[in-house]
C-alpha cells in the first residue's frame, strides 16, 4: 500500500515594484518513443547516423507513399499512459496539422488533436523537503517529429537532415498546476524517471529525446485558487510559451526571466501578448519567435490516409499486467522493507539500475548499512570517476561481501573502506583481500588489553587529564587503534579504555 501523504509546497511568490505575484506553469513535454522504427515507416531511429541515411520514402513525403502505423509505438504510448495512471482511449484518431517548415517535407505533421490515445492522468512531483505537488496530465497524444535544419555548415546555404523526420513522439500535456521553477524541473525529471522505468523513452535531453515547451504566466495571490474552484482560466494571466527546452537548469532560468518580464509589463500598465518565445541562456532573456497560433491556424483535419485507431481492452490489460514496479511504489517498499529514510530511498530509486544494484546488495543483509555503502562509498566513487552504476568495478556480490565481513566482526568499518578501495581498483574478492593483506580485525581481548595497558602506562599525564575529563578518553582509543594498525575491534578498545581509566 502506497503512503502518499504529503504537504503541498507553497507557490513561488515574486515581489514586483507594486504587488506580489505568483507563478503558474503548464508544460508540454515531447518524449521520443523508444522504438527501433519510426511511427509510420520502417526507417531506423538510430541516433548519430549519417545525415539522411534513416529516411524511408514516406518520411521524405514522396508522392504516392502512404503511412502505416507502427504497433509497437502505440503499445509504448499505452504503457506510458498506464504508468501515469491515465485513462486509455480505446478509440483515437490521427489528424494533419498543417504548417510549413523546410525540414518537414509533407508540409504537415501527423498528430492527434481531437482524439488522443491517452486521457487524464496524474504525476506526483516530490521536492525533497517533505512536500509534493500532484500535477494533472491533461492528455498524451502521438505525433511525428520533424527533421533538422542545419545552418552552420555553409555561409550561403542551409542543409536539411531528415533522419528524425517521422520519429514517434509522445506529447505529454500538463494542466497549469506547477507553481515554481523548481517544481517544473522536478516534474520533467519525474516524467523521465517513470518513462525510463517503463522503457518507453530513454529521457536523453542532450540528444533531444526529451524536451519541453514551458507555458508561463503570472497572477495575483488568490487568483489561482479561484481558477481551481471555478475552472475559469480568466482568473489566470496570459501565458507565453518558451519553446524547445532540453535542460532543467535552463528551464528554471527561463521561467524566472519570463515571469519578471511579464510582471514588469503588467505593473507598467501594459498587457502580455500570448506568443511563442525562445530563451537565450547567454544573455539571460526570452525573445519573441512568433505570435501564438490557435488550433484553427494550423487547419487541422482528420488524416485521410489513416483509419481511426481502435485497440482492444484485453490488449491494454495485457500491457498493464506487464508493467514493472514504478518509482513511487518501489520507494515506498524500500522505506517499509529496508527501514530507509525518505532521502535514501529517493536516491536509490532514481533509476532502475541503482535500485536493482541496491536490492542485490541488501538481500539478506541490514538494509540501512547496505544503503549507506551503496550511496556514500560506491556512488561517491563512481561520481568521482564519472562512471554509471552499470560500469561499477565493484559487483553487488563484492559489496555485499564487505558488509558481511563487517557484520561478522572480521573487519572494522575503517578497514572496510580500505578493502572497498582495493576491490574497486583490482576487482579482487573482499574475503581474499582481508586474508591476503592481513587486514583481519583483532578480536582477541587479551592482545587488545595489552596494547591498552602499554599506552596508559606510557602516558600518565594524559591518564590524569582523562580521569578529570572523560571526553579525553578518545585519545587513548586513537592511540591503541594506531598501535594495532587499525585492526583492533573498536568496541572492545572503547570498553577496555573506559574500564582502565576508571582504575
Amino acid at each position: 500500500m502506497l503512503d502518499l501523504s504529503y504537504d503541498l509546497p507553497k507557490p513561488r511568490v515574486i515581489a514586483g515594484a507594486k504587488h506580489d505575484w505568483e507563478l503558474v506553469i503548464g508544460m508540454e513535454v515531447h518524449a521520443q518513443v523508444a522504438s527501433n522504427a519510426k511511427l509510420f515507416s520502417g526507417a531506423s531511429t538510430l541516433f548519430g547516423a549519417e545525415p539522411n541515411s534513416n529516411v524511408a520514402f514516406v518520411d521524405a513525403a514522396m508522392p504516392g507513399m502512404l503511412p502505416v502505423i507502427n504497433e509497437y509505438c502505440i503499445e509504448q504510448a499505452v504503457r506510458t499512459g498506464l504508468g501515469l495512471n491515465a485513462e486509455i482511449h480505446l478509440k483515437s484518431a490521427f489528424d494533419r496539422k498543417n504548417y510549413f517548415y523546410p525540414d518537414q517535407p509533407a508540409g504537415y505533421q501527423i498528430s492527434q488533436l481531437y482524439h488522443p490515445i491517452v486521457g487524464e492522468g496524474e504525476v506526483l512531483v516530490e521536492l525533497g523537503d517533505g512536500t509534493a505537488r500532484p500535477v494533472r496530465v491533461e492528455r498524451i497524444h502521438m505525433e511525428q517529429d520533424a527533421g533538422k535544419s542545419i545552418h552552420d555548415m555553409d555561409p550561403d546555404m542551409s542543409f536539411v537532415d531528415l533522419n528524425r523526420a517521422g520519429v514517434c513522439l509522445m506529447e505529454i500535456v500538463s494542466r497549469p498546476d506547477i507553481r515554481s521553477a523548481e517544481e517544473a524541473a522536478a516534474y520533467i525529471l519525474k516524467l523521465r524517471q517513470i518513462m525510463r522505468y517503463l522503457g518507453t523513452c530513454d529521457g536523453d535531453m542532450q540528444n533531444g529525446n526529451l524536451r519541453a515547451d514551458v507555458n508561463v504566466s503570472v497572477c495575483r495571490p488568490g487568483d489561482y485558487e479561484r481558477y481551481r474552484e471555478s475552472g475559469d482560466f480568466g482568473h489566470l494571466g496570459t501565458r507565453c510559451e518558451i519553446k524547445n527546452m532540453n535542460s532543467t537548469r535552463f528551464i528554471q532560468q527561463a521561467i524566472e526571466v519570463e515571469a519578471r518580464r511579464q510582471i514588469a509589463i503588467l505593473e507598467a500598465g501594459g498587457e502580455v501578448d500570448q506568443e511563442t518565445r525562445g530563451f537565450d541562456p547567454v544573455k539571460g532573456e526570452t525573445r519573441t519567435q512568433r505570435s501564438k497560433e490557435e488550433a484553427h491556424d494550423y487547419r487541422y483535419f482528420p488524416d485521410p490516409d489513416l483509419l481511426p485507431l481502435e485497440i482492444e481492452q484485453d490488449w491494454v490489460d495485457q500491457i498493464k499486467s506487464s508493467l514493472p514496479e514504478l518509482p513511487d511504489a518501489k520507494k515506498a517498499r524500500f522505506i517499509n522493507d529496508f527501514g530507509l529514510t525518505d532521502y535514501d530511498a529517493s536516491v536509490l530509486t532514481a533509476d532502475l539500475d541503482s535500485a536493482g544494484y541496491f536490492e542485490a546488495v541488501a538481500a539478506g543483509r541490514d538494509g540501512k548499512m547496505a544503503a549507506n555503502w551503496v550511496i556514500n562509498e560506491l556512488f561517491g566513487r563512481l561520481k568521482k570517476d564519472d562512471k554509471d552504476i552499470d560500469a561499477s568495478p565493484v559487483t553487488p556480490a563484492q559489496l555485499g561481501g564487505i558488509i558481511d565481513l563487517i557484520a561478522s566482526d572480521a573487519i572494522s568499518g575503517k578497514i572496510a573502506k580500505d578493502v572497498f578501495e582495493i576491490a574497486y581498483t583490482t576487482g579482487r574478492d573482499p574475503a581474499e583481500i582481508v586474508e591476503t593483506e592481513g587486514l583481519k580485525q583483532v578480536t582477541d581481548t587479551g592482545a587488545i588489553e595489552a596494547a591498552v595497558d602499554e599506552i596508559i602506562a606510557a602516558n600518565p599525564d594524559q591518564v590524569a587529564k582523562a580521569q578529570e575529563n572523560p571526553k579525553l578518553a578518545g585519545w587513548f582509543v586513537g592511540q591503541v587503534m594506531k598501535a594495532t594498525g587499525g585492526k583492533a575491534n573498536p568496541k572492545a578498545v572503547n570498553d577496555l579504555v573506559a574500564q582502565k581509566l576508571k582504575g
